[in-house]
């Protein structure tokens, strides 16, 4: 029976099409959309961290909805170390972003709500809202030599119906971040109109050269009620290993009640299991070779893209996993055409709402081999190819 939270209909894209029928003819495709580290050679679970799960401990059913405590504590010490005092209270596990996402809006909102989110951004907020019958108002990121936040797109998108804004930092795929005034005026919005903010920073530890240092949170005080998401998925390279969480900032009131909330929610699912929540200390302890092998890769796929010839540009930013390229604007469907004649597979810049024309959206992950001939081939048709 008809359900307006499922899609009118699945039919592939055309890109996705394709792909399949790609795949189906045995071509080998050169895939620059591949973020998964696991199949990069990047995976963050070696034979070390696996032992941590064996922990006798996990054997054991004791369920706590916020999450163990030894494990929020390892969450608090993790944001220690970035530079941010987070107490474990604060604190409440989930399987995944997108659970934390689900949670936060049956926490926030009634059906017919709506939350605002940023747009160009990832494509996963439509269909995790409509799920719980919220609706999405998008608000602006404009690109000027760097992206920047449309504060006056954000206020008109405010509705009486309106119950949460959100921020991701970096964003995917722009790679940008809010600038520390940009953040000043969001969270003196958001409080006025008590709108919740929620900062999506699984990205947050992977800054694009030249930069070292892990990229600023929202976490602390703040005026506004703030969610801040992250998880081992992208902090440790482990996203088979199924664990996230949500830190609560802002008024005490405001976000003790909201932690009540979602920890009621959260008890009627209790989706984490034991033995990764016995394993997160370990597991959070060990991210520093995955993280450096993560950055070497990025430093290195980064240059290489900003080395690609005059055709190609790779759009400013400040972190994350993948790039925003323009490509030559007389190659119409850039992205099509480099599926089509050269087996290399980019999502095209509209997957993602990019406004800006001929651009693509490529993983700055991909292992050098499989990044460079996929570059080259762009290159072809970019010199080559470039009539429409």
């Amino acid at each position: 029976m008809p359900n307006r939270r499922f899609p009118a209909e699945f039919t592939p894209n055309e890109i996705t099409g394709l792909l399949e029928r790609k795949k189906r003819s045995g071509a080998r495709i050169l895939d620059l959309t591949e973020t998964n580290p696991t199949r990069v050679g990047l995976g963050g679970a070696g034979p070390a961290e696996l032992r941590a799960l064996a922990c006798e401990r996990g054997a054991r059913y004791e369920p706590d909805p916020r999450g163990n405590r030894s494990a929020r504590e390892a969450v608090a010490r993790y944001y220690e170390e970035r530079g941010d005092l987070v107490s474990p209270d604060d604190v409440l596990l989930v399987a995944s972003t997108s659970e934390a996402y689900a949670h936060l809006l049956r926490a926030l909102c009634e059906p017919g709500d709506e939350i605002l989110v940023p747009r160009p951004s990832y494509p996963l907020f439509e269909p995790l809202a409509a799920l719980e019958d919220v609706r999405v108002e998008p608000y602006r990121l404009a690109y000027h030599q760097g992206w920047r936040l449309d504060i006056d797109s954000v206020e008109g998108a405010i509705t009486p119906r309106a119950r949460a804004l959100v921020a991701v930092q970096p964003n995917n795929p722009t790679g940008s971040c809010l600038a520390p005034a940009e953040i000043g005026a969001l969270d003196t919005l958001c409080a006025d109109r008590a709108l919740a903010i929620i900062s999506d920073e699984v990205f947050g530890d992977f800054p694009w050269p030249p930069a070292t240092t892990p990229l600023r949170s929202l976490v602390g005080e703040r005026k506004a009620l703030t969610f801040v998401l992250s998880g081992l998925s992208k902090v440790c390279g482990m996203p088979q290993m199924k664990l996230g969480w949500i830190v609560a900032a802002g008024p005490a009131g405001s976000s003790e009640e909201a932690m009540r909330r979602l920890e009621w929610i959260a008890d009627l699912f209790l989706s984490v299991s034991g033995p990764v929540q016995q394993a997160l200390p370990a597991l959070l302890d060990a991210r520093r070779p995955f993280q450096a092998a993560v950055h070497g890769r990025i430093d290195r796929n980064l240059a290489r893209l900003r080395n690609a010839g005059p055709s190609f540009r790779v759009l400013e930013a400040e972190g994350g996993w993948s790039a925003v390229l323009a490509t030559p604007p007389r190659i119409a469907d850039f992205a099509l055409r480099a599926l089509s004649e050269a087996d290399v597979l980019v999502h095209p810049g509209h997957f993602y709402d990019v406004a800006e024309d001929a651009c693509v959206v490529v993983s700055l992950l991909p292992e050098p081999p499989v990044f460079d001939e996929a570059v080259a081939r762009m290159q072809r048709i970019a010199t080559e190819g470039g009539k429409d």
